[in-house]
């Protein structure tokens, strides 16, 4: 059997179809990775929990267009008595817990797989233990219903937002998205 050899030229260029061909499967790799984070990240808003136990649909309202203080709401406003009981919508990672003027005491919660991050605010506390960097279980209480930052005193309420995350993970250069659809659909579950 005669053995052929390849010229200088031809090893280059076969070392080149191989680089090529290596490139154009980490490329692959990384838009079917790309593809199931998408799926997943959609799961996140399909599997959540109402953030107050015992919500009827008749309790939720669509407040996402509206105008509030010169800009869009992009949340929900869910009335409740002061004091109850506040619940992680999915499972997830306290991102984040700060005052703001606005917003007054708030969670930032990540979803399990980043893309989302839910945000609680006018809280009139946290619950006992919770900090930054912990793991929340979809259920869990992690504060409760007041009325502190912007939000009249006479009217305590949850402000409930979700925001998209860019690969940076960035909450606050997050896309909006209304809560709304999602809290009916885990109301009626």
């Amino acid at each position: 059997m005669e053995r052929q050899s390849c010229s200088r030229n031809e090893k280059a260029k076969l070392t080149i179809r191989k680089e090529e061909q290596g490139l154009k499967l980490r490329v692959c790799i990384a838009v079917l990775f790309s593809a199931l984070l998408a799926v997943g990240a959609t799961s996140s808003i399909l599997e959540m929990t109402p953030p107050i136990s015992g919500l009827g649909i008749a309790d939720l309202r669509d407040t996402f267009e509206e105008a509030h203080n010169g800009h869009r709401h992009e949340a929900i406003d869910i009335l409740e008595p002061r004091g109850t009981p506040v619940h992680a919508v999915v499972s997830g990672t306290i991102r984040r817990l700060f005052l703001s003027n606005r917003g007054g005491s708030t969670i930032y919660q990540f979803d399990d797989m980043g893309v989302y991050c839910y945000y609680y605010a006018h809280l009139d506390g946290y619950v006992e233990g919770l900090r930054e960097g912990l793991r929340v279980e979809r259920g869990d209480v992690i504060g409760f219903v007041g009325s502190t930052g912007n939000a009249d005193a006479r009217t305590p309420h949850l402000h409930f937002a979700i925001f998209e995350l860019g690969p940076e993970r960035q909450w606050w250069k997050g896309k909006a998205v209304n809560p709304y659809p999602g809290l009916v659909d885990a109301v009626k579950r």
